[in-house]
């Protein structure tokens, strides 16, 4: 994940640079990020629309706060590998939380029952992500699976689409494409993985 995309201009200027000279500490952050993750989930996980919208805006503060806790961490001269690993961890968990929690919500929608394997299927694809870029990062250092950021955003601002798509009443489009788009990705970012590891051990 990049450093200066523009959610993370955001979380440094409303968030990192104001608590730096607080005591409140990366980790916390980290947990506050987790916590809004998973609460974000169980909002739209209820499959009413006002839970729903404000599910979406929660999930928001979620991301916001998930890109704070490095920046703390690096104004503040906090970083660690286990700080690192425990925000892997939980942008893994939220990540896939929100998709579990938004097939459970559309479970009276069009897809039915169909929904909640869906929302499984998109929230275990995120994670297996996560998973690899850990194991890569184990192996080869932070950042070994890194994928380039563009035009100021990078792979993990997709994530933004899941509060655009609740407030646009676009849930079961957002179901369906991550059901599939989630494995795929995660296919392509297994050999991603693999390639740079390869080229990591050619040198």
């Amino acid at each position: 994940m990049s450093h200066d995309t523009w959610i993370h201009r955001i979380a440094r200027v409303v968030v990192a640079r104001p608590l730096a000279a607080t005591s409140v500490s990366p980790n916390q952050l980290t947990t506050a990020r987790l916590a809004t993750g998973l609460a974000s989930a169980a909002a739209i996980g209820t499959g009413l629309p006002l839970w729903q919208d404000i599910g979406a805006g929660i999930f928001v503060v979620s991301m916001i706060l998930d890109r704070a806790d490095g920046d703390l961490a690096r104004l503040t001269g906090k970083t660690s590998a286990a700080g690192h690993r425990y925000d892997l961890i939980a942008d893994g968990v939220s990540n896939a939380v929100i998709f579990f929690g938004l097939g459970f919500g559309l479970r009276d929608g069009a897809f039915g029952l169909l929904a909640i394997p869906m929302g499984l299927a998109a929230g275990i694809a995120v994670a297996a992500i996560l998973r690899m870029a850990m194991w890569a990062e184990e192996h080869k250092g932070a950042r070994a699976a890194e994928l380039p950021a563009f035009a100021g955003f990078d792979v993990d601002d997709l994530m933004v689409l899941v509060p655009l798509a609740v407030w646009f009443g676009e849930l079961e489009l957002l179901l369906k494409a991550a059901a599939i788009g989630a494995p795929l990705f995660a296919a392509f970012f297994y050999w991603h993985v693999r390639r740079r590891l390869a080229a990591f051990q050619a040198k």
